[in-house]
């Protein structure tokens, strides 16, 4: 139910943040806030999942909560992205082939977080292949969290009911030798 209303969440976010506005972006000053704000949006992404990463090294047998806040993360850094890649392809309509609109930027952050890559939407200009490239890393930290997750609750689980049921047969294991 969070998760969906996360997603959702996200998605009215997404849809709804105006974007037209005009920064002089050729200008010495606008490039370099929008830097600092790309690199702004990127260390406070890396932030929160890093922060994730800490509360399951803290406590790696509650799998719930980690799961929910992953994908919150998952929610939010795909809207960011989406939300960039539109805005960049605005501004540089030479950066992309194939994305014109806000559910092509949605598609192609999707596709990358999936490393599908249909090739449909694909990133031809150097800013979007780098911004792409940092999105794959982030991709790759979240799903790895998330399978570490998902693999050491399971894998906890299977343990506890290996202990339980050697405790019920008093089939101890052999400490002797």
């Amino acid at each position: 139910m969070r998760n969906g209303a996360a997603a959702l969440c996200a998605l009215l976010f997404y849809y709804s943040v105006p974007v037209g506005w005009v920064f002089e972006l050729d200008a010495w000053p606008g490039r370099a806030l929008g830097v600092c704000a790309f690199l702004t949006g990127v260390f406070g992404l890396g932030w929160l999942v890093w922060r994730r990463v800490q509360s399951f090294l803290r406590a790696p047998t509650a799998a719930g909560g980690r799961v929910d806040g992953l994908l919150l993360i998952v929610c939010v850094v795909g809207s960011v992205f989406a939300l960039f890649y539109y805005r960049l392809q605005q501004l540089h309509p030479d950066q992309f082939v194939g994305l014109e609109t806000r559910t092509d930027a949605l598609y192609y952050t999707l596709v990358t977080l999936g490393t599908v890559g249909f090739g449909d939407v694909h990133a031809v200009g150097q800013v979007a292949r780098v911004v792409t490239m940092v999105q794959i890393v982030f991709d790759l930290v979240v799903l790895g969290t998330l399978l570490t997750i998902i693999t050491s609750s399971v894998t906890s689980r299977i343990h506890a009911a290996t202990l339980a049921a050697r405790q019920v047969s008093g089939d101890a294991p052999d400490t002797t030798r």
